[in-house]
């Protein structure tokens, strides 16, 4: 009665007894339970086999074992997924049961004899995740999965893999930018048949099937071995590990020039550095900037890809990529410099001495689309960003006369508007840029996107005439469209309960307030807590944030992320337009600080969570 899964060549029940050769013991098993197992931190290699294997194990009909259960409380998912703690995840059933009630979910016709394919970012339990994944999936009917070598797909790519291959749908092992590793995070989503993240109405209901679910069924199949490229058969149920860069890159290489991006990359006064954080980029950044666009080997840094990313933080910003920037800020630092983040989907740009915001990122990226990239040619569809995010992209697409999409948080609300040939580029302010080439961000995408810029701006220059820099281009646009200073003061893991008093108090704030109305300097607009219509399906989604608009166009909003793993992350943002090119030059922190002192003196933050500092400051 006990289940068992295969880890390190040793198979182990959950009482932690060596099983004979095979995945199971008995016809039936109990319960799953790998938190009193330590396994250790591995390095990941993904180096393509030059033969693919197959082998069928079994002609057979593959046998499934229905498993009891029981409902297990905290399965709600949030923005981007279920993220726990590893040690939750490996807790009795805690994964199967979520993973069961996703199938229990989705109409049989989105996966019964279907595709579904498999990735992930490499971090601490992935190996041992895909495995029950896998073995769930066949046991409710799933014909074949395709999964990356050793589990690594980014999330970008999972994306690109499920729109190429038709796939029903596929799943991404990822905690996104959070830690990875024993004491760490883990996370689990799963996309739709557009290559989307799942909508509300799908994890709505994986939630509350986790609330009812009482059996699991998976089969008795060994595990997969991930290593070999190949395909493994077991009766009607097959498994394909495959390349996880190939159908990436073939991609990129239709949306971008990379003749003129390496024309660029070739001259001897150019320097570029990519900076992939011991994440998933770690395994397209040699295939991409250096086998295909001709950059150095040495301009790739922390590029192995690592269970616990190098005891690092792999999220792309100022604080935690802290080495790239003392790279780019340092004597005689390169021209471009970039980083992603844990599953790719995130990046940051950085200039010589100079910081893109995300904000300013994605807007530089759509008035330069139609010119610099050859997937825009005939222009973008339309334009759209999160609500969190400054306004530069809206004075873009209101100068290029393009429809635009103001919507909540959360990259699945940009993708209804894609499959409706509605938005072509978007983009968020936590890093996230992307367009309808897939329906995920993507970071590997947007480091591309502004390498094609430069490489545009830069094709006539001679040998020995300046370069156009990511300074230049970024001076110029505030000079055409005006300045959007922009700046995000995260508290992360705060008390959830101080944390979601300080957002009631200010709803209820908001719903006294009227237009006309002081805040020192400011004159109020409007408040309200953001709620989004979805044009194409009409769904509506409540509660996105709280705002604070100012007669100058000066915004302050409020929001709990849902992207953490543990207690809450308060987020505030501020935004300010100047129109005046001779202030342009500011630093964001002293032209906006006037507002910030309003933002927390409005809050009572302090009051409500005890924090004096932001952990990070964007």
């Amino acid at each position: 009665m006990a289940f068992s899964i295969k880890i390190d060549s040793v198979l182990f029940s959950t009482k932690l007894t060596p099983l004979p050769n095979s995945s199971f013991s008995n016809n039936n098993f109990a319960s799953l339970s790998l938190l009193s197992r330590k396994f250790p931190i591995r390095r990941l290699s993904i180096k393509a086999s030059s033969v693919p294997s197959t082998s069928t194990a079994s002609s057979q009909a593959i046998k499934i074992i229905s498993m009891p259960t029981k409902p297990i409380e905290g399965q709600k998912t949030g923005t981007s997924g279920l993220r726990k703690k590893v040690k939750v995840f490996m807790e009795e059933n805690y994964l199967p049961n979520w993973i069961q009630a996703l199938f229990n979910s989705l109409p049989p016709e989105d996966y019964k004899d279907g595709l579904l394919v498999l990735g992930g970012d490499g971090r601490y339990f992935n190996r041992e995740a895909a495995q029950i994944i896998i073995k769930i999936a066949a046991g409710n009917g799933v014909g074949k999965i395709l999964v990356g070598k050793e589990g690594i797909m980014s999330t970008p790519a999972v994306s690109a893999v499920i729109r190429k291959r038709k796939a029903n749908g596929g799943f991404i092992m990822s905690a996104s930018h959070n830690p990875g590793g024993p004491e760490y995070d883990w996370g689990i989503k799963f996309n739709y048949s557009s290559g989307q993240p799942a909508p509300e109405t799908i994890t709505d209901k994986i939630y509350g099937n986790t609330l009812s679910i009482s059996e699991i069924k998976m089969v008795d199949i060994p595990d997969i071995d991930l290593s070999c490229l190949g395909v493994t058969t077991y009766g009607n149920f097959s498994v394909e590990v495959v390349d996880p860069v190939s159908d990436y890159l073939e991609l990129m290489e239709n949306v971008f020039d990379f003749q003129l991006i390496k024309s660029l990359l070739s001259w001897p006064d150019f320097r570029f550095t990519f900076d992939a954080m011991h994440a998933v980029t770690g395994a397209y950044a040699k295939p991409i900037f250096v086998d295909k666009l001709g950059a150095s080997p040495d301009s790739i840094s922390n590029g192995t890809p690592l269970e616990d990313f190098g005891h690092g933080h792999p999220d792309p910003n100022l604080t935690y990529a802290k080495d790239l920037v003392s790279i780019m800020y340092g004597a005689n630092g390169p021209d471009f410099g970039a980083a992603s983040d844990g599953d790719g989907d995130r990046n940051m740009i950085l200039g010589r001495s100079f910081f893109v915001t995300p904000s300013d990122s994605v807007a530089i990226i759509a008035a330069n689309a139609q010119e610099a990239i050859p997937y825009f040619q005939s222009g973008p569809k339309g334009l759209a960003r999160s609500m969190p995010t400054s306004g530069a992209l809206d004075r873009v697409a209101e100068k290029l006369n393009l429809p635009f999409f103001e919507v909540p948080t959360g990259w699945k609300f940009f993708g209804n508007l894609m499959d409706a040939g509605k938005l072509s580029i978007c983009g968020e302010e936590s890093f996230g840029t992307g367009s309808d080439h897939i329906r995920e961000k993507d970071g590997i995408w947007a480091v591309i996107a502004w390498l094609s810029i430069l490489a545009y701006r830069n094709k006539d220059r001679k040998p020995g005439e300046k370069l156009v820099s990511v300074a230049d281009v970024v001076k110029e646009h505030w000079a055409t469209y005006g300045r959007n200073f922009f700046s995000r003061y995260d508290y992360e893991e705060c008390e959830s309960e101080g944390a979601n008093k300080m957002i009631e108090y200010l709803t209820d704030l908001v719903s006294k307030s009227k237009a006309g109305e002081k805040y020192g300097n400011y004159v109020l607009q409007s408040a309200d807590d953001f709620s989004y219509t979805d044009p194409v399906d009409g769904s509506v989604a409540s509660k996105q944030g709280v705002r604070f608009v100012f007669t100058d166009g000066s915004r302050i909003i409020y929001r709990l992320s849902g992207t953490g793993s543990a207690g809450a992350t308060v987020r505030i943002y501020i935004e300010q337009f100047e129109p005046d090119v001779s202030k342009h030059e500011m630093d964001a922190q002293v032209a906006l600080k006037p507002l910030i002192d309003l933002a927390l003196s409005l809050s009572k933050l302090k009051d409500f969570t005890g924090r004096e500092k932001p952990t990070v400051i964007t």
